[in-house]
């Protein structure tokens, strides 16, 4: 790259005393003059032309660095825009950081509302130690330990299920080999073996309480079968977004179906007849007799069967959701899987803004 040369300014230009300049203005006043005399004007004139350009260039100096000064001090327009740009984000953090604490405190609200509700609607009779369940003389027996262990545990497991799922679609979304996604998988597979675990020992405790799903939202109570889903309904659903299938899967997942439909049948009828044998038994006798002592210890006897149509129940869901993972591909597996987590994620969500919808005053 070609520099600008170096340009120097004369030092007349620069009001800077020149000695062979003022030698060439003397020769020229013994030039038109002839004697000394003529010529001391012009020394005088360039005597006092030098000295007040001393002064100037002294005063231009020590000038110059106050108004350096000045400008330094100065703030640029830069420098003024900057900061009013962090005002503005300053601004702007504080009223989101005061728009996320408005949201924490109407959370915190929400949820000691519904603790209330809960706590009242098992205090009516809904669940606590059987609620309404009580003894002869109208007294509430204690806590079942089993359902309120149970109550913990499946809280604990919803919040797992929850970050699961997310763990499933953020590997989906990346891409993953299909080595790491059967690992994410074979690990949902195990947490849902795992509540089906917790339901078999809180039907021990309360099957009852089981059966009525009070452990479920309202809306997931709504599709309620024997404690949980239907597994021919649960297909049915989740077909449509695990496409596309191959011909041979399409085929075995409406087998599938069939065979549920089937078993779900079965247990029905099992439940019906189960049904109508307790009544049977709480109603044998004479009611005037005042007495049904042997009534109850027939119809104990009966509800010893409920609790293995629970486990039975159970069983066929996880049997289908086993099915599937071998029907389809280990991505297709996934994107099930995904599927049917975000399923009860949008009934629990349904639940509750339908508890918090707005009401009209009675």
């Amino acid at each position: 790259m070609n520099s600008p040369s170096p340009q120097f300014v004369s030092s007349r230009r620069m009001g800077v005393y020149d000695p062979i300049h003022q030698i060439s203005m003397w020769g020229e006043g013994f030039k038109s003059n002839g004697n000394l005399s003529a010529s001391m004007p012009l020394i005088d004139e360039a005597d006092m032309k030098l000295d007040s350009q001393s002064e100037d260039t002294s005063q231009g100096i020590l000038g110059a660095p106050n108004k350096y000064d000045q400008e330094a001090n100065k703030p640029t327009e830069k420098v003024q825009r900057r900061l009013a740009q962090n005002r503005e984000a300053a601004r702007k953090s504080r009223l989101r950081k005061k728009a996320y604490v408005q949201q924490l405190e109407s959370s915190r609200l929400k949820l000691m509302q519904l603790e209330q509700e809960l706590e009242r609607a098992r205090q009516q009779g809904m669940y606590i130690g059987g609620g309404l369940d009580s003894n002869h003389l109208g007294f509430a027996e204690s806590v079942n330990s089993g359902i309120t262990t149970f109550e913990m545990e499946y809280g604990n497991w919803v919040n797992e299920q929850n970050r699961q799922i997310t763990e499933l679609r953020n590997a989906l979304n990346a891409h993953i080999g299909d080595i790491e996604l059967r690992i994410l998988v074979d690990s949902m597979m195990r947490h849902y073996a795992e509540i089906f675990r917790m339901k078999s020992a809180a039907a021990k405790a309360d099957v009852f309480y089981v059966m009525s799903g009070m452990w479920k939202t309202t809306a997931e109570r709504f599709f309620l079968w024997i404690g949980g889903f239907r597994p021919s309904e649960l297909l049915k659903v989740l077909g449509p977004l695990i496409e596309p299938l191959t011909e041979q899967q399409r085929l075995d997942i409406y087998n599938l179906g069939q065979s549920c439909q089937q078993a779900e049948d079965a247990l029905s009828q099992g439940m019906d007849k189960l049904r109508q044998t307790l009544a049977d038994s709480v109603a044998a006798g004479q009611f005037m007799e005042g007495t049904y002592i042997p009534q109850m210890t027939s119809a104990m006897e009966k509800l010893e069967a409920l609790v293995s149509f629970v486990n039975q129940a159970d069983h066929l869901r996880q049997e289908t959701l086993q099915q599937m993972s071998r029907i389809l591909t280990i991505r297709q597996a996934a994107r099930c899987l995904l599927a049917l987590g975000e399923y009860f994620q949008r009934l629990r969500a349904l639940s509750s803004l339908w508890s918090n919808r707005p009401r009209e005053p009675a």
